[in-house]
């Protein structure tokens, strides 16, 4: 199964996440298949970046976004 997730970045304490499209049998940091945006939770609000067009065509072929994803996906407009 294909999946929608966020992948750490940024130092210690100080998180930075990739949205990224990845096989649900790899590791939360390991490979993934495609990078479709950002999101900085450590910005007063939230910030986040998500290209629509990539976002749109990996939820149309069966993607299966986490949580969080789903709720960033959701605020901007994307999924409902």
């Amino acid at each position: 199964m294909v999946k929608m997730r966020l992948r750490r970045m940024g130092q210690k304490k100080a998180p930075f996440y990739r949205i990224v499209v990845s096989d649900a049998r790899s590791p939360r940091d390991g490979r993934f298949i495609e990078e479709i945006g950002t999101y900085d939770p450590s910005t007063e609000p939230s910030t986040y970046h998500v290209n629509e067009e990539l976002a749109k065509k990996w939820l149309a072929a069966g993607a299966q976004p986490t949580e969080a994803v789903a709720k960033i996906l959701k605020q901007t407009g994307i999924q409902k």
